[in-house]
């Protein structure tokens, strides 16, 4: 009971000083809040109301149809203006899209010649500029083709291919990018705060103030997983009921709480990776440098921006010993598709144990790095 009144009282610690950490503390706020908001409505996989200008040099009734070809809702209704204004529009950013139709195109095509059409891309919008450039190449290529046929058909199949979504129907970016946001904000703030924390006390000698006490250093470390994780998972909570269930208005299908259950054993692991590091390092930027080591290849390659299915095979199994692999997997399946324990349970198991060795690697750390400092 003693310990366990020593953790308590040093987690209480712990959160009176990240309360007055302006900096960090402002940092969770943002990432919980507008970082996550900002990120699922300011990234887009879908075009929408591109605006698009277009040259016509040809004025024949084939460049006429590739220009009655852009509609809404992809594109606005397109804007002929003359080559002249081009360079100083795509300047200003007024279009992102101008196609330049050149002199006796129809002529050409009619002679198969195959005929180039410039197609200007404003590259600073850099979704819309990838996404929109492979929809032009396509309406442009079916209007040629239709146009040499002299009819417009729709190819009879024997089998017809139907694809439904059915977890995202309308296909909506900010359902999947707001929960992977979350998620990458958990392991990224989780790790910063007690890595953070302990070095705070290094840098500032506290830490020799804890060694007078009758404190080990398990109670210490203990201390600060505890205090840290709480806050990541209040701020977890609040942001997945108020701003994505709420402001944002995505979909949950599962369980929040077995979600938070699962989030809570996550927390374990990147606390305990966060603490090993700040082992390692000696000071708060190499601190830094090491969570982008870390952190970027645990986002990037646990499956959350692409799937996991893509990488190569040794990859793969190497990413299998990386917490946030089990973690992106079992919270998709339990907040997308709706599933229970029965099948998280291994994803569960998985990431408490690698938890568990980073705890007793980052303990053995803590106690060798306290020993030399006594």
């Amino acid at each position: 009971m003693k310990q366990l009144d020593n953790i308590l009282q040093l987690g209480i610690k712990e959160l009176r000083s990240l309360f007055h950490d302006t900096v960090l503390l402002i940092a969770v706020l943002y990432s919980f809040s507008f970082g996550i908001y900002s990120a699922a409505t300011g990234i887009s996989h879908e075009l929408h109301n591109a605006s698009i200008a277009i040259v016509n040099e040809d004025h024949s009734p084939l460049s006429g149809r590739i220009i009655d070809s852009f509609m809404p809702p992809y594109f606005r209704t397109p804007k002929i203006i003359s080559i002249e204004e081009v360079d100083a529009a795509m300047d200003s950013g007024l279009y992102t899209f101008v196609i330049d139709i050149p002199p006796e195109f129809e002529k050409n095509v009619m002679a198969g010649r195959q005929p180039a059409i410039q197609v200007n891309v404003d590259a600073t919008a850099v979704s819309q500029a990838g996404i929109g450039d492979g929809y032009i190449q396509n309406i442009i290529s079916g209007e040629i083709r239709e146009f040499m046929q002299g009819y417009r058909n729709s190819p009879s199949l024997p089998v017809e291919l139907l694809m439904r979504v059915k977890f995202n129907p309308n296909l909506t970016t900010s359902w999947f990018t707001s929960v992977m946001e979350l998620i990458n904000n958990i392991t990224l703030l989780s790790m910063v705060l007690t890595g953070a924390a302990l070095m705070r006390e290094r840098e500032r000698g506290t830490i020799e103030h804890l060694l007078v006490m009758p404190l080990t250093p398990f109670e210490i470390m203990a201390a600060k997983i505890w205090a840290n994780g709480f806050i990541v998972l209040a701020a977890t909570g609040l942001s997945l009921w108020l701003l994505i269930k709420g402001i944002l208005t995505v979909h949950i299908t599962g369980s929040i709480s077995l979600f938070l259950c699962g989030a809570a054993l996550y927390l374990f692991s990147t606390t305990a990776m966060g603490i090993f590091l700040a082992t390692v390092a000696r000071s708060m930027p190499q601190l830094g440098l090491l969570f982008i080591l870390i952190v970027l290849p645990m986002n990037i390659l646990s499956g959350g921006s692409t799937p996991r299915e893509s990488m190569p095979e040794l990859l793969q199994f190497i990413m299998q010993f990386a917490p946030s692999t089990h973690f992106v997997s079992f919270a998709q399946a339990i907040l997308y598709r709706g599933a229970g324990l029965d099948v998280v349970w291994f994803d569960y198991i998985a990431v408490a144990l690698i938890g568990v060795l980073f705890f007793f690697a980052a303990l053995t750390r803590l106690r060798k790095s306290i020993t030399l400092v006594m």
